[in-house]
């Protein structure tokens, strides 16, 4: 399987992605100040930095990637979480589209929810396999953060995002 995404780890700030909305950010684990820390829920590969939505009410940050002529199978993968008992959350999305840009398949993982985070500040690994729709070309890698109640910032997550593709 190859690897398409760049810095889906925010290791790199917001390097390889395309600020579509909002004002998203790469944050650290060590930032405190109730942002996920070192031993909240989240990936065990961790690193130091994750994608936070900032302070709009809804960021989005993209990638569209060329698939190899071979690809037959995905797996898109992402740890997503959210603040609290709060519903801010973290969406991502990969949407594949053929040569004239027509829409071939959707896979949707998230948001995760307060519930499913036991009201606790963290992140929740997703993931989803699949065959590549045929006449494919391209993936478009969507990653929304959204504000759900008041407040200024938005509390939606992600880390680790990973778009992989190969052939059987």
């Amino acid at each position: 399987m190859t690897e398409l995404i760049v810095n889906g780890d925010a290791e790199q700030g917001l390097t390889g992605w395309l600020t579509v909305a909002g004002a998203p950010v790469a944050l650290r684990y060590d930032t405190g100040q109730g942002y996920p820390g070192p031993g909240d829920p989240g990936p065990a590969a961790r690193g130091a930095a994750f994608f936070g939505g900032g302070d709009a009410p809804r960021s989005t940050l993209r990638q569209s990637v060329t698939l190899p002529r071979r690809a037959s199978q995905f797996v898109v993968s992402g740890w997503l979480g959210g603040y609290a008992s709060q519903q801010d959350g973290a969406q991502l999305s990969v949407e594949f589209l053929d040569p004239a840009g027509t829409p071939r398949g959707l896979v949707v993982l998230g948001p995760v929810t307060a519930e499913e985070r036991s009201g606790r500040t963290g992140l929740v690994e997703r993931s989803a396999r699949g065959t590549v729709p045929p006449g494919s070309s391209v993936a478009v890698v969507t990653l929304q953060l959204t504000r759900s109640g008041t407040g200024t910032s938005n509390d939606g997550y992600a880390d680790n995002i990973s778009f992989t593709v190969g052939s059987r």
